[in-house]
């Protein structure tokens, strides 16, 4: 299967200006300005009139067998559909557990990203959930990442939260010395997603872990840090002295939520502040809870995380913050890819995976093409062989 894609505005996310792209197979196979091919049988070639081509997106914090369960069973939010993901424009994931690290097992996370994979995505997940000790799926969370292909971490772990299991500075080093060894054999990332709740401790935890360890921060991933504003701001020294900082991009209503920072301001915050855009990630939280506590803890509400939210977001910060669209699409592409060292992805470039979104002027999607085969939805049927009784 050979594709060319004709007249793309391209950002890579580097403006890179009008060229055509050719894709062989899953592959990027060349970036030109006028590229000709004539005579191929199997030759697709799309015009794309101008439009914007942008890498595929990449979510990296998904609860892609559901979450929730905060409110009882009847609580629980259902796992992601692939078509959901494609539609968002999102062509890698990553998956995790949240709260439920019970009822929403290490093999069934294991199972839903094989699924994923086949339906012609890039997934992967992270061992654990916000509980601690890490229950892995085999005897150690070294042996998870190396035995375990899909596994590339571990998280999400969360401190400073009335959900966590309170662990400890010692218990939070031991996790991510594990996950280092881990990575460092199995040639992945090894890093630790820290779930901060809104507890007043949360960086000074985080803090205190990196300054008594010899672990690098790099692999202290802190997510929903703009979950208020006193949590963002104290972010901004952490991406400083090198550590990752994940804005969310669910759970956000306008006129009604007065702790929560929208991502894409707290994206512009970040900049204003000096934080070097290559420490910042966007992530949609998708298919979690989103709960609303009161002042005691007691549960008043939820809403279900999406991964269209990180398109959103984008758009937002594009139109209404007016930060480039090449500086917002690195936090959906080149970074996550880079900080969870992910091959082949988060660039449109010569020998990488041929994930590409392409998007009209308004920023809104047009078609997503992921390992070079342009998505279309998919029917949800099951496809058994039929059994002839005699």
């Amino acid at each position: 299967m050979i594709t060319l894609l004709k007249n793309i505005e391209l950002y890579s996310p580097a403006p890179i200006g009008k060229t055509d792209i050719l894709i062989s197979d899953e592959k990027i196979a060349a970036i030109d300005k006028n590229i000709e091919i004539k005579g191929l049988p199997d030759l697709c070639i799309y015009d794309g009139n101008g439009r914007i081509a942008v890498p595929g997106f990449i979510d990296n914090h998904v609860h892609i067998t559901g979450g929730g369960g905060e409110g009882g069973f009847a609580t629980r939010t259902p796992e992601i559909d692939e078509n959901d993901i494609f539609k968002a424009g999102v062509t890698s994931l990553i998956g995790v557990r949240g709260t439920d690290g019970f009822t929403r097992s290490m093999e069934n996370l294991v199972a839903k990203a094989k699924s994923i994979r086949e339906s012609g995505l890039s997934c992967w997940i992270m061992t654990g959930s916000y509980q601690v000790p890490v229950r892995p799926i085999t005897d150690s969370i070294e042996s998870d990442l190396i035995l375990i292909e899909e596994i590339i971490g571990v998280g999400e772990v969360a401190i400073a939260d009335h959900r966590s299991s309170n662990p400890g500075i010692n218990d939070l080093i031991s996790i991510a010395a594990s996950a280092r060894i881990g990575g460092m054999l199995s040639g992945k990332s090894g890093v630790v997603i820290i779930h901060l709740g809104d507890g007043k401790q949360a960086f000074s935890f985080l803090n205190t872990c990196i300054e008594q360890s010899e672990i690098p921060v790099r692999h202290f991933f802190a997510t929903h840090v703009n979950r208020n504003y006193d949590l963002l701001c104290q972010s901004f020294s952490y991406a400083k002295k090198g550590g990752f900082i994940d804005l969310t991009t669910s759970g956000y209503v306008e006129g009604k939520d007065d702790k929560r920072t929208k991502c894409s301001t707290a994206l512009k915050l970040a900049l204003e502040n000096k934080v070097p855009v290559e420490q910042i990630c966007f992530s949609s939280d998708g298919q979690g809870s989103i709960p609303v506590f009161n002042e005691n803890k007691e549960l008043k509400g939820f809403t279900i995380g999406t991964c269209a939210s990180l398109l959103s977001e984008l758009k937002h910060a594009v139109k209404k913050e007016k930060i480039p669209l090449e500086t917002a699409l690195r936090v959906i592409t080149q970074n996550p890819a880079r900080i969870f060292q992910l091959p082949g992805k988060g660039e449109i470039r010569k020998g990488f995976d041929a994930d590409i979104v392409l998007l009209e002027k308004d920023l809104s999607i047009t078609k997503v093409m992921a390992k070079g085969r342009f998505w279309e939805p998919q029917k949800q049927k099951a496809n058994f062989p039929r059994i002839n009784k005699r």
